[in-house]
């Protein structure tokens, strides 16, 4: 039964199916993996009340266009990864301050890109990551909205 699938004669592999990822499914994939990204800049992550942690996606798939398997290419199937879309995300974020901002979103934006292509499949076009609040020591322990 192993091979029962490759055994079909006359129909082509991109012929029998597709592969489709939804942009809510992107979306909570991109969220855990920016939260855990985040989540190693310890000393600023203590600051964000525990229910903003959670960061915001909002995503749009691309399906990828159809590839011509039959052009002679002696690249091995194993050796090539199939994409099946191309993503526009935007990431909403809330940090911990004082802390390295620009630190916390290369993070970000590096480890969505490198999960999203490991775990959907997906490449990852445009990713903006926007710093929507930042949280102060400061303005925690009173009663104050705002650190002026």
């Amino acid at each position: 039964m192993t091979g029962e699938v490759d055994r079909r004669p006359g129909i082509p592999r991109r012929e029998r199916g597709a592969t489709t990822v939804a942009d809510r499914v992107v979306a909570k994939i991109a969220s855990h993996v920016a939260g855990e990204a985040l989540s190693r800049f310890t000393e600023a992550a203590v600051h964000v009340p525990p229910g903003r942690r959670t960061p915001h996606v909002t995503t749009s798939v691309r399906r990828a266009p159809e590839r011509n398997t039959a052009t002679g290419d002696d690249e091995s199937a194993a050796g090539r990864q199939a994409v099946l879309g191309d993503v526009r995300m935007r990431i909403t974020v809330e940090l911990g301050y004082p802390s390295d901002i620009g630190a916390q979103c290369a993070a970000v934006r590096r480890e969505v890109t490198e999960r999203l292509r490991t775990w959907a499949g997906m490449d990852v076009s445009d990713l903006a990551v926007s710093v929507e609040r930042l949280h102060s020591v400061h303005a925690r322990h009173t009663d104050q909205e705002r650190v002026r």
